[in-house]
């Protein structure tokens, strides 16, 4: 093995990504976490939506201790996380067109509600339509995507257009086409990818905005408890018969 550590360098790579979106998504951040709290005061709901991988830190913020109970996970069957057989399904359900459209309409999302839909390419199908849809259906829109596929490749979607364009906040997570950090003359293809690191990041950052938020407007944020820790579950049944009405992933 060479003297290079790929581990160290990998970890370095994360935390520049991390110090990028911390300095120049600040706005953005705080834009999406005060249209979270809006939502939550205004008797809205809360959901998020990814697509393989990008399912990941949508999942990560669901029935999470220390996150808002409030948070649902809009699931599209076959695309959401990677245990759908065969695993290359997912990829190509995200491409059809009229999927997005069938899901919202037979989902609880309304008027006033909040959607996060995370597509690290932002260029297929999917995650395009499901933006646009939901924003007719009078529903805001948090796209957490990289802007650089914009400008890098062409869109999967019959308009042209990327998730970016048809969303009300754009969390950029500054990932690099390929989303992959690393290159050795010894591998064949780069590795290393960082998008989940820096994407999870970017919805916890954004919904500790949002708690904040509401505690500074005087409303209690509606959040979860660790299990783990003594009353705890008295803690959460509190909460989840408080909020019954807007939570749906105990149904």
């Amino acid at each position: 093995m060479s003297d290079r550590k790929p581990a160290g360098e990998f970890l370095d790579a994360a935390i520049e990504l991390l110090r990028q979106v911390r300095d120049e998504e600040a706005g953005s951040i705080e834009a999406a976490g005060t249209l979270l709290a809006d939502t939550v005061q205004n008797g809205g709901r809360l959901f998020a939506f990814g697509a393989g991988h990008s399912s990941l830190p949508a999942q990560d913020v669901v029935y999470r201790a220390g996150g808002l109970a409030l948070m649902n996970l809009l699931t599209v069957p076959g695309v959401v996380g990677v245990d759908v057989m065969p695993a290359t399904l997912g990829s190509a359900l995200e491409r059809v067109d009229g999927l997005a459209s069938a899901v919202l309409d037979s989902s609880p999302l309304r008027a006033g509600d909040t959607l996060v839909i995370i597509s690290l390419s932002g260029r297929n199908a999917l995650p395009v339509e499901m933006a646009v849809h939901a924003r007719a259906l009078g529903v805001r829109v948090i796209g957490v995507t990289s802007v650089a596929y914009a400008s890098e490749t062409s869109s999967r979607h019959a308009s042209g257009t990327f998730l970016k364009d048809h969303c009300d906040i754009v969390l950029d997570s500054r990932i690099a086409v390929g989303d992959a950090e690393l290159t050795l003359d010894t591998v064949p293809a780069p590795f290393a990818p960082a998008s989940t690191v820096v994407t999870s990041a970017l919805m916890q950052a954004t919904l500790a905005t949002a708690a904040a938020t509401l505690a500074d407007r005087g409303v209690e944020p509606p959040l979860l408890r660790s299990g783990n820790v003594d009353g705890g579950h008295d803690w959460n049944r509190r909460v989840l018969e408080e909020y019954a009405d807007r939570i749906f992933y105990r149904r």
